[in-house]
């Protein structure tokens, strides 16, 4: 059996922590597989990205991050910055898990493991904004601020419960913004907007009906912007997600596809990247093709993958 070598990263706190109970088996499983793995705890922000980036510079063949969207990002982000990059696997222990549940990553911490030890990788498309990397969802606007103002302690303490709080919260102070979006291959929209989403993947926040086409491997991103409206038309939308309708054809918003996006402000816009805060606009979206290789599940690949079943690479 040939041994791989691999860098699990995990934040302590995710999901009720769980990976921090589990670690002693989780490893123990990837052992007995082959993969001869070795621990980084997160201590505080950006130290998931310095522990990728330290993994790619040593050559690790795989590095897996064990924890929520937000460890996920920053393990993105610290690989996508390199040449050679390690394949990618994902222990979706935190709240929501967008990038997991749409690639069909098991929540259960053994099955997940067990997906990892099959070695299966697929080439995914990563977002760059500015000098920031996204793998699954960026946007801008008030609500879009959600995810990275809830309290860890108390996502930890309630779940997905959280979000829900925070949002009834901010609700009722919600108002529309002057933006220009300019897209490649589109055209330009300058209005007033509530929030806009930039899509790589067919889940963001949890639900899988925001933009049901996205792909992460398609080279393109799935736009999604709300225009101006009032409270009771915005209630409205947000019961239409909660149930899980679309909304790409609804009047209030514009869907369109691009691989290039820049948007700008005069208004201060902070930017959320997959639920992680990344900056303020102006921002400038590229997609980077195939960037890298995550492991996922052979038997459910063609669920998300969407020009065809491509090549995918062992290992």
């Amino acid at each position: 059996m040939d041994i791989i070598r691999a860098r699990l990263i995990y934040n302590p706190i995710s999901g009720r922590e769980e990976v921090k109970r589990r670690l002693p088996s989780i490893l123990q499983r990837l052992e007995r597989s082959g993969i001869e793995t070795s621990c980084h705890a997160t201590e505080s922000k950006g130290d998931a990205i310095r522990a990728a980036s330290q993994a790619a510079e040593r050559g690790f063949d795989m590095v897996i991050s064990a924890g929520g969207d937000g460890t996920l990002n920053e393990v993105v982000h610290g690989l996508s910055e390199h040449e050679n990059r390690p394949a990618l696997g994902i222990l979706p222990l935190g709240t929501t898990n967008d990038f997991a549940r749409a690639h069909g990553i098991p929540k259960k911490w053994e099955d997940a493991c067990d997906l990892i030890t099959k070695r299966y990788t697929t080439p995914v498309d990563v977002g760059c904004a500015n000098d920031k990397y996204f793998i699954n969802i960026a946007g801008g606007g008030s609500l879009t601020e959600l995810t990275y103002e809830v309290p860890s302690k108390l996502k930890t303490m309630v779940g997905q419960l959280a979000y829900y709080m925070k949002g009834l919260e901010k609700i009722a102070h919600l108002n529309p913004t002057q933006m220009k979006i300019t897209a490649e291959g589109v055209g330009e929209f300058d209005e007033e907007f509530m929030l806009f989403l930039i899509a790589n993947s067919n889940s963001v926040g949890g639900f899988d009906r925001l933009a049901p086409n996205a792909s992460t491997n398609d080279g393109v991103f799935d736009v999604l912007a709300l225009r101006k409206c009032n409270l009771g038309e915005f209630i409205r939308i947000a019961t239409m997600v909660m149930r899980g309708e679309s909304v790409a054809n609804d009047p209030h918003f514009i869907h369109f596809r691009s691989s290039r996006i820049v948007v700008e402000s005069d208004r201060r816009v902070q930017l959320n990247l997959d639920g992680e805060f990344g900056g303020t606009l102006p921002c400038v979206f590229n997609m980077l093709p195939s960037h890298l290789q995550v492991i996922v599940d052979e038997r459910g690949e063609t669920s998300y993958r969407k020009n065809g079943p491509g090549r995918a690479l062992q290992l």
